[in-house]
């Protein structure tokens, strides 16, 4: 897969230091081949538990003013400190997706938001996620800062810095958006804005 390094457990370099130990029986895990499995994973040879790696769901909107611009965050944090994206986090065990947009958004601009369409399902294989971006609609709130969020602001369709746009779903989330309300404007090429941060 494309980006990303796997250490000798299977798992991309990042993640293979949190998974060393059975949850179950805390022996060290082992990647090879298991049987009934197709491909090799990570298991246990004491007790037989497997380790499925699988990718977490970032939840995310892009926040529609009534001017019909785009709402972005310039990040706080890493991955992507000082870049503009879409707000968003991970979804909790205890919420729907739709929460979980409503939630994020409100941590990260201070706006209140009510999800529509789902815009895209988009993999950021290196950070082990999938991103679910819903366009949303802006129903009270005001901007605000926060440690996850340096700025807020928002974009016309025709104003994106597309050049200063964190994460490759974020590029490719307000590509789909801008060609969804925009179908005149030029779009860059991914292959000249394609990045990407693990984490």
């Amino acid at each position: 897969m494309r980006n990303v390094r796997y250490g000798p457990g299977g798992v991309p370099d990042w993640l293979e230091p949190m998974v060393r130990f059975c949850s179950r029986c805390g022996a060290a895990l082992e990647f090879g081949p298991v049987a009934g499995e197709e491909r090799q994973r990570l298991a246990c040879p004491r007790c037989g538990f497997i380790f499925y790696v699988n990718p977490r769901l970032v939840v995310t909107t892009l926040p529609i003013t009534e001017a019909g611009e785009v709402v972005l965050i310039r990040r706080g944090i890493e991955p992507g400190i000082g870049k503009w994206a879409q707000p968003g986090g991970f979804l909790e065990i205890d919420e729907t997706v739709r929460e979980a947009a409503i939630r994020e958004t409100l941590e990260e601009t201070g706006l209140r938001v009510e999800p529509g369409a789902i815009l895209g399902l988009y993999s950021r294989v290196p950070a082990a996620v999938v991103v679910v971006a819903f366009e949303a609609r802006i129903v009270g709130g005001s901007y605000t800062v926060t440690v996850e969020a340096q700025e807020t602001r928002p974009f016309a369709p025709e104003a994106i810095p597309w050049s200063d746009v964190a994460f490759e779903t974020s590029l490719r989330a307000l590509r789909d958006w801008v060609a969804k309300v925009r179908p005149d404007l030029a779009l860059p090429h991914m292959a000249e804005l394609s990045r990407d941060y693990g984490g």
